[in-house]
């Protein structure tokens, strides 16, 4: 071994022993996230019995992996995180069966409830979120970020988990959104891809303050629309316009679109025209 690589090995052995670097294996938390779905939302219908075994299992993973990952926590604090969770699973499958079924509401793609749980993107990025932020008001650590960026990985939905949402959330096709920590999503919201909901400024000394703006209820913002701000309101009932861009707070009832015109020409009437694409 050369001096360089005995030097950079002892670099990495301090950091290790101060718990600078800590590696977590994620295959265990993705197939602890797969599973707990498939026991909410399974595509055959299982016996009650077999259901309870089921959860208790995927508990029990659970509280192994936060075992790994809160290692300054007692084991009776685990316990009792892993049981609050668990408690609250009525409630967060109660709301994502409002978000499935608003989504079958307004989107007219949508033929069945099975069809937005086992195939919109949009839908599986929410449920993540709700699963994530549920674990994140008890148990603050890097499992609720892992969550919610297994989800932001297979969907192109980025969704922070400290993001506060209400209940019922649409996504429609989903790509490209953007939902930072500190949103406040009320109830009844559309989003479509494309969408950021951020920041107007990034600095680390912001990190404590509400940096990302607050959309109220029935509100539908449509591709591309990019709103920014931590003071920054969409009033209830609003329609956010494609390809806008907000900084400022908007009333209720409000319609913000685009002023750019499109020029709609006739080709066989401007031969004289030269198009040029660029």
């Amino acid at each position: 071994m050369t001096a360089e690589n005995k030097r950079f090995s002892t670099l990495l052995s301090e950091n290790q022993n101060n718990n600078w670097v800590r590696a977590i294996d994620s295959t265990k938390i993705i197939k602890w996230i797969d599973d707990l779905f498939k026991i909410l939302f399974p595509e055959k219908a299982l016996e009650t019995l077999q259901i309870e075994v089921l959860l208790n299992q995927n508990k029990a993973d659970f509280i192994s992996i936060l075992s790994e990952i809160v290692k300054d926590k007692p084991t009776n604090t685990i316990l009792d995180d892993a049981e609050a969770f668990y408690n609250s699973l009525p409630d967060l499958y109660a709301n994502m069966q409002a978000d499935a079924q608003a989504i079958l509401d307004t989107d007219p793609a949508a033929d069945c409830i099975q069809e937005i749980i086992n195939s919109y993107p949009g839908f599986f990025a929410i449920e993540v979120y709700r699963i994530a932020n549920a674990i994140a008001k008890r148990t603050p650590c890097l499992l609720p970020r892992i969550i919610t960026e297994y989800a932001h990985s297979k969907t192109g939905v980025d969704i922070h988990p400290n993001a506060t949402i209400g209940v019922p959330f649409m996504i429609d096709h989903g790509t490209g959104i953007v939902i930072g920590e500190t949103t406040v999503i009320g109830k009844h919201v559309s989003v479509y891809q494309g969408v950021t909901l951020g920041a107007l400024q990034v600095e680390k000394s912001m990190q404590e303050k509400k940096r990302h703006p607050t959309v109220e209820d029935h509100v539908i913002i449509y591709a591309n629309a990019t709103i920014l701000g931590g003071s920054t309101i969409i009033g209830n009932h609003s329609i956010i316009g494609g390809n806008t861009f907000i900084t400022k707070s908007v009333n209720p009832y409000s319609f913000v679109m685009q002023s750019n015109k499109n020029t709609v020409l006739n080709q066989q009437e401007t031969k004289d025209i030269n198009f040029f694409t660029i």
